[in-house]
């Protein structure tokens, strides 16, 4: 069993999603989706850029699974932003993905129109289209800029995170204003799994350097969406449910910070 984080709206996201980033190609996106819920993911992490809302909704609909059971999150991409423009943009991804409601729905970026987008967002809630509201990529000084207009606040931030790049203070402010925190990349790019710590770890529980660090996730309270195409790879993230990292192990695993980007710093992004 996946365990959950309760939203502020007292929805329930699974901690633990299956991300589908570069998966453009039709059948390569719908049977890694498909063998995804067939081992056992129930939330799917899409966006309107990924190009493959389409095959995610059709392996939803083939894998035969209740739709309550399952836990749908796509984005506006920057290119649609703005009050109207999100508003067509959700209407085109709802009917790509073939849903009656969208569980979250996040801008991708703090693009400059970052707040018509995400009031956009909120006529979305409000009309019960999407479960949850959120953002992506956003710091401190965007959500601020939301918090100033809002009615709904962002529910969920979906950022960059994973031990070398922690991002302290800004998962400590969206837990003061009560907004989960979604990590993507949350492996980075596997640089510190050749770290003494991680190795130690992994030899200590009998995990992979992979397991180790989405448990660090784990018990850091964020939700993670690793993404593999590789059966195996996805079972093995799994499979991190039957141990629990110790609290000065989770310290040593933060403390691996290098401020270290794999993707776009959303203040310096070319959009």
């Amino acid at each position: 069993m996946i365990p959950t984080i309760t939203l502020a709206n007292g929805v329930h996201m699974p901690q633990l999603g299956f991300g589908v980033f570069r998966m453009k190609e039709h059948t390569a996106a719908y049977e890694a989706t498909l063998q995804a819920l067939q081992l056992g993911y129930r939330a799917i992490d899409t966006a309107a850029i990924y190009e493959n809302e389409e095959a995610v909704g059709q392996a939803i609909r083939d894998s035969g699974i209740a739709r309550e059971e399952l836990f749908i999150t796509t984005k506006v991409w920057n290119a649609d932003q703005g009050y109207d423009e999100t508003l067509r943009a959700f209407d085109v991804s709802q009917k790509k993905l073939g849903l009656e409601y969208v569980d979250l729905y996040l801008t991708h970026w703090p693009k400059p129109q970052l707040v018509h987008t995400y009031r956009a967002i909120e006529r979305l809630y409000d009309e019960k289209l999407i479960c949850a509201t959120g953002v992506s990529n956003h710091h401190e000084h965007h959500l601020e800029q939301i918090f100033a207009v809002a009615n709904v606040a962002p529910m969920v931030n979906q950022i960059e995170c994973h031990p070398s790049l922690s991002q302290d203070a800004l998962r400590a402010f969206c837990k003061e204003k009560n907004i989960a925190v979604t990590a993507w990349a949350p492996l980075g790019t596997g640089i510190v799994f050749t770290h003494p710590i991680v190795k130690q770890l992994a030899a200590k529980y009998g995990k992979t350097p992979a397991q180790i660090v989405l448990r660090w996730h784990i018990e850091m309270g964020n939700i993670a969406i690793p993404k593999s195409a590789n059966k195996e790879r996805a079972a093995e993230n799994l499979r991190i449910f039957d141990f629990a990292l110790q609290v000065d192990e989770v310290a040593a695993l933060t403390a691996l910070n290098t401020f270290h980007r794999t993707g776009a710093d959303p203040d310096n992004f070319d959009f």
